[in-house]
């Protein structure tokens, strides 16, 4: 009978101490900046480091109009593409505050649902290539779960070298085919 209720006091104990995470309102920031770094694909990574998208910016956009931040060219959750280095699923530096951005905005729309396309260039096998991706695919959805999104809201698979963004076969084309595709249901 003691132990039984040392361990409801312990569980007690420890359910008392847990924290909850506390959540900042942070001011909308707009990047007007024509500068910015450009990915493999060409693409403009402006903007992607802008932090997160609070629950009063995700209706914002350039206009003041409400719409969607999935659709909204100056929200971060508009970008949907993470790129690798060679034989890596190491998340690069550069896309953490992109992952992290749709991480927080599938903890604040527990409705929302995405995918996370894992691909990989065409070097290497078949069978070593759908791993490779499907270890992308998994390290940002980690990510995301870690920063609050639902295990459920997050569905991962793995194109390997199946879907090339380009059909090239030099580095500059690799590097474009190196990357996780977000896409959210409905779209």
């Amino acid at each position: 009978m003691n132990r039984v209720i040392f361990a409801a006091a312990f569980v007690a104990l420890l359910a008392g101490c847990q924290t909850q995470p506390t959540t900042q309102t942070a001011a909308p920031v707009e990047d007007r900046s024509a500068a910015g770094s450009t990915t493999p694909g060409g693409a403009s990574t402006a903007g992607a480091g802008t932090g997160s998208v609070s629950g009063s910016q995700q209706g914002a956009t350039r206009s003041g109009t409400t719409g969607n931040p999935l659709r909204d060219p100056a929200s971060p959750l508009s970008k949907r593409v993470v790129f690798f280095d060679f034989d890596s699923f190491a998340v690069r530096d550069e896309f953490r505050p992109l992952i992290e951005a749709h991480g927080r905005y599938l903890a604040q729309n527990r409705n929302a649902r995405m995918t996370i396309q894992g691909n990989t260039d065409e070097r290497g096998s078949r069978e070593y290539n759908i791993a490779l991706g499907q270890k992308r695919a998994d390290a940002v959805k980690r990510m995301m779960t870690l920063l609050g999104a639902q295990d459920g809201q997050i569905e991962t698979v793995s194109f390997g070298k199946e879907k090339p963004k380009n059909a090239g076969h030099d580095e500059a084309s690799w590097a474009e085919n190196r990357r996780d595709d977000i896409v959210y249901a409905g779209e």
